[in-house]
């Protein structure tokens, strides 16, 4: 039967929303009123400030609702959590301030107040639901607030959804079963029951002790799934399917009637269109703009000592693809020894007596300890500097700074059927390959996470890249 599991930890998110927010402007106030020293512009009795409040919170808590604060497929992102905080404190605030315009009422003693109550506010919501994120898997290692999920299918992704979900205290989940061949099933669960039909699942496992019903793969005959997807309704059970052709159905996906009678569901390959490219774009120009300018003096710097302890051309250019295999010029500054530069590198290391280093640069087009690197060059590569001057390849179009890699014609082999997808959108100065294991992935991890990246973009996902970058940066992880 149905879990009120997420519904009830829903209402503890809304209860926690209400009381951080009373708290945050009830501290604003006090530290701007009888805890400071300044006299208050308009003064306001505590019960009538915090009367107001308590009649335009309700309305503050709806915009969270309307951000999906409290939507179970957020609850689980915490940066995407994190970012709808902080718009949803922004508008809440935004509104309680229209409303004193509109009423031409004071709601606010002093101008500081609601800085402060903005800045309590977030810091009190992002508090409390860590804390209730932490309160609830600790529950579940009393088995409180379990999901107990039934998995159809013979697939890969019936496998792989049974690995990550078998630790309930962690994932929040129970299998209590598996309809399709013990083939299929991990053989580390001998504990999770296996059905060969979905009749016998529900003849044997009590229709209560069922809370979700999960199905990764369509039968032959519709007969099979009519009778899973009316089982889950007549029972009141949550349904979900996941496509076996996960790598098809991942992106931004969208149920539109077609020629206005037909519901069919558009599949795009990628979830950055419309708006978002738009958004992407003028991101893009202003960042890198801003970035170019402030840090024009340390490239000129840069420019200055390549020339002195490295002669030769500063900037290096190489042909790389980007969207719709266009080729452009990548700019970077030159890091290897002149001698070296536009050279095979199969080439170069049998000249160098290396021709071990042959087949590894072959397998990741990076080595550790690279011969053909000057010691500038390693300094450079070391904290990413020579990367900088492709921020003028963004501002020119040329890519993204976030994006899957921009890799050389010759490297789109090793992506095999991958390769169209990847150049669907831009290719970025940094991307989630990069702050995933940057040189220590190989070709199908970084398509693996380039593809999800293409697939399932954001504003939000963008913005926690770069902070992820400048992270890894300064960690000096995966650098070669």
């Amino acid at each position: 039967m149905k879990n009120n599991a997420s519904l009830v930890y829903s209402l503890i998110l809304v209860v926690g929303d209400f009381l951080a927010l009373v708290v945050a402007f009830t501290g604003a106030y006090i530290l701007r009123g009888p805890l400071s020293t300044v006299p208050v512009a308009h003064p306001i009795p505590a019960g009538a400030y915090l009367s107001i409040f308590l009649i335009l919170l309700p309305f503050w808590i709806l915009f969270f609702g309307l951000l999906g604060l409290y939507s179970s497929s957020i609850q689980e992102k915490r940066f995407n959590e994190l970012g709808r905080l902080l718009i949803g404190s922004f508008v809440g605030l935004l509104f309680v301030i229209s409303y004193g315009y509109a009423v031409n009422r004071t709601i606010f003693p002093a101008r500081l107040v609601p800085l402060y109550g903005f800045i309590l506010a977030f810091v009190f919501l992002v508090g409390f639901r860590n804390l209730a994120r932490s309160a609830r898997a600790y529950l579940y290692k009393y088995d409180i607030g379990i999901t107990n999920i039934l998995i159809v299918g013979n697939t890969k992704v019936a496998t792989e959804l049974v690995s990550s979900l078998s630790n309930s205290r962690v994932s929040g989940y129970r299998i209590v079963g598996i309809v399709g061949s013990k083939s299929h099933t991990p053989g580390r669960f001998p504990h999770i029951p296996v059905f060969d039909s979905f009749a016998e699942a529900v003849k044997k496992i009590h229709t209560g002790d069922i809370h979700s019903i999960v199905q990764t793969e369509l039968y032959v005959a519709q007969v099979a799934n009519n009778e899973i997807l009316e089982f889950a309704q007549t029972h009141h059970i949550a349904y979900r399917f996941l496509p076996g052709n996960s790598e098809l159905f991942v992106g931004n996906i969208a149920v539109e009637l077609f020629r206005s009678q037909i519901p069919v569901i558009a599949v795009h390959q990628t979830a950055l269109i419309g708006w978002g490219r738009i958004i992407k774009r003028l991101f893009d120009l202003l960042v890198s703009i801003v970035a170019f300018t402030i840090l024009s003096p340390l490239l000129l710097l840069i420019s200055l000592l390549i020339l002195i302890f490295n002669p030769g051309a500063v900037i290096f250019k190489q042909k790389r693809i980007t969207r719709f295999d266009n080729r452009f010029n990548a700019y970077k500054f030159r890091t290897m020894k002149r001698k070296y530069s536009n050279r095979d590198p199969a080439v170069v290391f049998k000249e160098l007596g290396r021709q071990d280093l042959v087949k590894a640069y072959q397998n990741a087009q990076k080595l550790t300890n690279d011969p053909r690197i000057s010691l500038f060059g390693k300094f450079l590569r070391r904290f990413s500097l020579d990367e900088l001057p492709q921020l003028i390849n963004v501002i020119k179009g040329d890519i993204s700074l976030v994006g899957p890699r921009a890799v050389v014609p010759a490297e789109l082999k090793y992506y095999e059927n991958k390769g169209p997808m990847l150049l669907s959108v831009k290719t970025g100065i940094t991307g989630l390959a990069q702050v995933s294991g940057r040189s220590n992935l190989d070709y199908y991890e970084r398509a693996k996470l380039d593809l999800y990246y293409i697939q399932n973009w954001s504003f939000w996902l963008d913005l926690m890249i770069l902070v992820k970058t400048l992270r890894v940066i300064f960690k000096r992880s995966g650098v070669r």
